[in-house]
C-alpha cells in the first residue's frame, strides 16, 4: 500500500513567529558538550517535535538537546531529541531542514520534564489555527461558494 502523502501525525503541528532553536548533540559518557549551531529558525512545533533550519547537516538518529527560545518568554523551553528526517533546503540561506521528534516527557532518567509538554500545550493553544480548514495550503478565497 502506498502511504506517500498520507498525514501519520498525530500532533497539531503550529508556528511561532520568531521562535529560534539551539542545540548540542549529545555524546556518549560525560563529556560537556556546548551548544554548536544557536537561534536557528524554528518552522513548527507540536508536541511530539520540531522542524527548524540549521547551516548543519545531522545525522538521522542523533540524539540532541534542544533549547528552544519563544519570542515574550523569559525562559527557553529545554528538550531532548533525536533526528528523525533531514531534508536540503534548496536555495535558501540555510542548507538544511531537520526533524526533531522529542524523547517522551516524564521523570525517569533520559525523559523530558513533564511541564515541558504542559508548556507546549499552552503554546498550541496560543498559536495553533482554531480551525483546521485554515492550515489548508488553498486559501478560501480561491474557491466559488454559494452565497
Amino acid at each position: 500500500m502506498d502511504f506517500e502523502g498520507i498525514e501519520r501525525r498525530t500532533c497539531i503541528r503550529f508556528e511561532i513567529p520568531g521562535a529560534t532553536v539551539s542545540y548540542k548533540v549529545k555524546k556518549p559518557l560525560l563529556t560537556k558538550t556546548s551548544y554548536g549551531e544557536e537561534f536557528c529558525p524554528a518552522i513548527d512545533l507540536s508536541r511530539g517535535g520540531l522542524r527548524f533550519l540549521s547551516q548543519e547537516e545531522l545525522k538521522i538518529g542523533t540524539p540532541i538537546m534542544l533549547k528552544i527560545s519563544i519570542p515574550g518568554e523569559r525562559i527557553p523551553l529545554e528538550l531532548q531529541g533525536q533526528v528523525r528526517w533531514v531534508a536540503p533546503n534548496v536555495g535558501m540561506s540555510y542548507k538544511y531542514q531537520i526533524g526533531a521528534q522529542f524523547s517522551p516527557y516524564g521523570e525517569k532518567k533520559g525523559q523530558n520534564y513533564p511541564g515541558s509538554l504542559v508548556k507546549i500545550i499552552a503554546l498550541e493553544q496560543k498559536f495553533a489555527p482554531a480551525d483546521q480548514n485554515a492550515r489548508s495550503k488553498f486559501p478560501k478565497e480561491e474557491f466559488e461558494t454559494d452565497e
